[in-house]
């Protein structure tokens, strides 16, 4: 089970709880859970009961307690606690099934995995400014709310710039439509699409732009086009390309990735086992990644994309380096090759995904 999963089947508990009449109050349009905090209880916390006592004139503990035995009867979570003033912790099922969740999640969605309908009923009209910067952030948040189901119009105060064409961006509209109206405004780039697509190219100046939070100056200096591991656009790419060249590798050798991070027999998982320490930190961030996409639509933010992104690739390289994918030498292919290339596989999916709602490319070679 995902966060996005275990949020979904919290909502779907309230819903249940109101529906019997056993809590009177208004179902949320979402419900958010967090990972434990360090000395917590269980791997996930939420507050919802907290946030229904006072509609539902009830004490925040008999909101949990409602909600407990309706989430704790949902598959994929082992337990469910009531701790401090009302808040829920969450264990899920053993962490092999939550592995083999998202993996099939990855696998099944592709390129569209951590798109949703969350925001379906949406409908946001974005206005900006004749600037290089406010243009390619209201583009890109305009692809993230659109993958949330929302729907996203954008205009420009003057005539568009013909050079950002080749930045991927499009205005639907010049003038300041008589609408309500959401500014995006970053700081400026202080330079032109022109000036930027000449020193840095496509990605690259699409990369800086979004990367910096709108409140931050972008970094567009000749850092970017650095063929190294500093900077973190090629890390990411390089990652990618990586992920992409391993499955060659793998059939090269006669063998394919196993659907799921651990095999069916005991033998199998015993022969996986041992490697969780340094597949936990990818996989996690592997799971984290629609709620972060969520939240990049929600908060306009694409830069929480870009440090999502090099977050993975950051533990693709640790996991890669303690458990390589493919055999050495005379090592035969084995289940925990299988398992560590799936793991590979959906971490190239998520790298190549966060980069398209960014709008950078993802070449399979670098």
């Amino acid at each position: 089970m995902t966060p996005a999963d275990l949020s979904r089947t919290v909502l779907h508990a309230v819903r249940r709880a109101v529906d019997e009449d056993a809590l009177r109050a208004p179902v949320p349009a979402r419900v958010r859970v967090e990972r434990t905090r360090p000395g917590g209880s269980g791997d996930y916390a939420c507050a919802v009961a907290l946030q229904l006592a006072g509609p539902a004139a009830l004490p925040a503990l008999e909101v949990a307690r409602i909600l407990r035995e309706r989430v704790a009867a949902e598959p994929g979570v082992g337990r469910v606690e009531i701790t401090g003033p009302g808040f829920l912790s969450f264990t899920l099922d053993a962490p092999a099934e939550s592995d083999r969740a998202v993996l099939a999640a990855v696998r099944e969605q592709g390129l569209a995995y951590g798109h949703g309908d969350a925001l379906r009923d949406g409908i946001h009209q974005f206005h900006h400014a004749r600037e290089v910067r406010a243009a390619v952030t209201a583009q890109a948040v305009r692809r993230l709310l659109v993958a949330q189901g929302a729907r996203v119009r954008v205009s420009c105060a003057e005539p568009s710039d013909p050079d950002w064409a080749r930045l991927g961006v499009t205005v639907d509209a010049h003038g300041t439509p008589p609408t309500p109206l959401t500014e995006i405004r970053p700081v400026p780039a202080g330079a032109t699409a022109g000036e930027l697509l000449e020193r840095l190219g496509p990605d690259a100046a699409r990369w800086g732009l979004l990367r910096a939070a709108g409140h931050d100056r972008a970094a567009l200096g000749p850092e970017l086009l650095v063929q190294g591991e500093a900077n973190p656009l090629f890390r990411v790419r390089y990652a990618h390309a990586r992920a992409r060249a391993l499955p060659r590798g793998a059939a090269a050798l006669g063998f394919t990735a196993e659907a799921a991070p651990y095999g069916e027999s005991p033998a199998a998982n015993a022969a996986t086992a041992a490697y969780d320490p340094a597949a936990r930190p990818l996989l996690d961030l592997l799971a984290d990644h629609p709620g972060v996409l969520l939240a990049g639509a929600r908060h306009r933010a694409p830069d929480r994309v870009a440090r999502q992104l090099e977050a993975v690739a950051h533990a693709f390289f640790d996991f890669h380096d303690s458990c390589p994918p493919l055999p050495a030498g005379d090592e035969k292919p084995s289940a925990a090759h299988r398992a560590r290339l799936a793991i590979a596989e959906a971490a190239g999916t998520v790298l190549a995904g966060g980069l398209s709602l960014l709008g950078i490319r993802a070449p399979e070679h670098l």
